[in-house]
């Protein structure tokens, strides 16, 4: 059974949950998910152990050669960094979180996003903000910015400036920062599906919805839950629990929160870009009389947590990208080392 115990984001946490954030270290923007290959931070190669123990501070780098790496920024937002590739932070603030793309490739999956978060991404030749849920892509090498899903504010220049109008970017096109105001241009998704670092974006997000679903229906009907990051371990990280409802990755990968589940809400299958689509049901939650329902999966009596092996189930032929549904505050969070 995985390690489940999770630290809450503010000192709320020692009131609501002492029991679960015993040796606990906080996960805040700039902190290390997930690493293969070769990595460093400031020139110090990262291994497998530097997952969730390491933070990034402003000024900070991480280079990648033949490897990648995913950062967390703001809860519900993930960055992955391809081959050759570096990245600064630039500010850690759930408010202000900037980083700068100084070579090479990036993704940023925005799961969700409020208009109090400011999430920027600095290129070469310009900056975007993050504007909704959705994919982006970022080349610091032809200082490009792509939108898979969602909408960015791109600002020619070096900097966010109030005195310069942005050009808005919507999904489906990408426009290129060299110096000469262009208008955005579309692009072929289905072909861009074929990338290397947005098929490990995919994977990625795929163990991180796993983690949810394991971790979400661990917290149903648990009265000290507080949404944010929780350490799921393995080869997982850090995954996201939203505060209320179902909220889509860009992959078609769902985030439930434990309320949704305690409430008797469905385990959706897979869609997204060429993925699958389908639905399951619960038959309960933890105590209650039964686990969400997973293809593959046999599930053990009430009180147990893992009944069997087998994974998430998969349904008919679906696509497209889904918005989140549901509200509720989103903290930033942590989770338990």
């Amino acid at each position: 059974m995985l390690n489940l115990k999770a630290l809450f984001v503010f000192s709320l946490a020692a009131v609501c949950a002492p029991a679960f954030a015993q040796n606990a270290n906080p996960a805040s923007p700039g902190t290390l998910n997930y690493v293969e290959g070769q990595a460093s931070i400031e020139g110090r190669p990262l291994s497998r152990r530097a997952v969730g123990r390491t933070e990034m501070q402003p000024g900070q780098v991480i280079a990648t050669a033949n490897g990648k790496a995913e950062i967390l920024l703001t809860p519900g937002i993930f960055l992955r960094l391809g081959d050759d590739s570096t990245v600064q932070m630039v500010s850690p603030d759930l408010t202000h979180t900037e980083f700068r793309l100084e070579r090479g490739r990036a993704n940023v999956e925005v799961d969700q996003i409020y208009k109090q978060n400011v999430v920027l991404i600095d290129l070469p030749n310009g900056q975007a903000q993050l504007l909704q849920h959705g994919l982006y892509a970022f080349d610091a090498n032809n200082s490009t910015v792509r939108v898979f899903d969602g909408k960015a504010a791109v600002y020619p220049g070096q900097n966010l400036q109030s005195n310069i109008k942005p050009i808005e970017v919507k999904g489906g096109r990408q426009l290129a920062l060299n110096g000469e105001l262009v208008k955005p241009q579309r692009f072929d998704k289905d072909q861009a599906k074929n990338d290397p670092l947005y098929q490990w974006s995919s994977l990625r997000s795929a163990y991180l919805g796993d983690a949810n679903i394991n971790l979400a229906s661990e917290y149903a009907g648990y009265g000290g839950f507080s949404p944010g990051w929780y350490w799921a371990g393995g080869p997982f990280g850090y995954t996201w629990l939203p505060g209320d409802g179902l909220f889509w990755s860009p992959f078609g990968y769902g985030f439930y929160s434990p309320y949704y589940l305690y409430g008797g809400g469905f385990i959706y299958g897979r869609g997204g870009y060429g993925g699958y689509r389908g639905y399951g049901y619960r038959g309960g939650y933890p105590g209650h009389g039964g686990y969400p329902g997973r293809a593959g999966q046999s599930h053990g009596p009430v009180g147990s947590f893992h009944g069997g092996s087998g994974g998430s189930f998969r349904g008919g032929e679906g696509g497209g990208f889904h918005g989140g549904g549901g509200g509720g505050a989103s903290r930033g969070g942590g989770g338990h080392r």
